[in-house]
């Protein structure tokens, strides 16, 4: 007999919502829950490295600045790292992961998101199962489920 586990203090959260970068003030970036990808990725461009006080760290922009929530404004991290992953396209690349403070359906944690240039598609971040990992479920019905909750809240 097959038996089905139950899943319990999961949230539901759709195939895509709008998620906040709480560190920097960046609110409402238009995401896409993607269940393939194993890590998060946002885009960034102005992607650079370097010294302060004695010590590496990473400079970047989040969005494009065509991107409507385009802010302009450099984030510098000391604490960074530099993989070989592939990419959508099959191809491998070198990305650089940095922890970046979210907010969605109401809650605030740091997860890990690559830095990659995804201005021509479609939504600028991407949500991957590490996010997603003992948090949510994905009902591919619903979308902007956390949007719609913190509108209601205001």
């Amino acid at each position: 007999m097959l038996k089905i586990k139950t899943i319990k203090n999961l949230q539901v959260i759709g195939h895509s919502d709008r998620i906040d970068f709480t560190e920097i003030g960046l609110e409402n970036v238009a995401c896409k829950i993607d269940t393939g990808a194993d890590t998060s990725s946002v885009d960034c461009h102005k992607i650079r490295i370097r010294e302060k006080d004695g010590k590496e760290v990473l400079v970047f922009r989040l969005l494009h600045p065509k991107n409507p929530n385009y802010l302009e404004k450099d984030m510098t991290v000391e604490n960074f790292t530099e993989k070989v992953i592939r990419n959508s396209f099959g191809n491998e690349e070198n990305r650089y992961f940095v922890k970046l403070k979210v907010m969605l359906m109401g809650e605030e944690f740091e997860s890990e998101f690559s830095l990659a240039n995804r201005s021509g598609m479609t939504f600028p971040v991407l949500l991957g199962k590490k996010l997603l990992k003992k948090r949510f479920i994905v009902d591919v019905s619903k979308k902007n489920v956390s949007f719609n909750l913190k509108e209601n809240l205001q």
